[in-house]
């Protein structure tokens, strides 16, 4: 296990410091201070040690994002506050900011980004279910339109939705509607 969390963290760094393409099997081992072979027996591919990595880092950024959702009093604050506190995390962490450079081996966008995504944004979003039971059914559709909203805000920075203030105004007048809520 030791030898797992040296490879995750070398990847996290490689990662931050340089670009996705860069993250190599060789350089990854070279900066954990392990053998290739250490590091294909622990992940297999490229692809599933840059995915485990983020993923990572990821879940240890979810608990402040959760943190955060616990104060909201109703659906609509809770769905716009995982978006607005979502982009402000996604903007100030060093690691999560290379997620927004299109650059090959980038895992947000490959093709089952999206599918990979909506498990982490439906335990997100389950909480609401305990609010508002009649929301259960539509779960999924408030899954989906989260998600493509979230990844909307955080790479198209327009002008009307800059500020956080701006962006829990425009997500308020468009979501209290549609969550039937307010």
């Amino acid at each position: 296990m030791r030898s797992r969390r040296k490879i995750l963290d070398a990847t996290v760094e490689l990662i931050r410091r340089d670009t996705f393409a860069d993250v190599s099997i060789a350089a990854v081992a070279q900066r954990a201070g392990v053998t290739r072979q250490t590091v294909y027996s622990n992940f297999g591919t490229r692809e599933e040690l840059v995915s485990q990595a983020i993923g990572g880092l990821a879940v240890r950024v979810l608990g402040d994002i959760r943190a955060r959702l616990d104060a909201a009093d109703t659906p609509v604050e809770y769905v716009v506050e995982l978006i607005v506190f979502g982009r402000y995390v996604m903007r100030t962490n060093p690691v999560l900011m290379t997620l927004l450079n299109v650059e090959p081996g980038n895992p947000i966008f490959d093709a089952g980004m999206i599918d990979r995504a909506k498990p982490v944004a439906r335990e997100l979003l389950s909480p609401l279910e305990s609010r508002i039971s009649e929301l259960g059914k539509s779960l999924d559709d408030i899954v989906e339109i989260t998600l493509l909203l979230a990844l909307s805000v955080v790479f198209f920075d327009d002008e009307p939705v800059r500020s956080d203030d701006a962006l829990r105004a425009f997500l308020t007048r468009w979501l209290g509607p549609a969550l039937r809520a307010d």
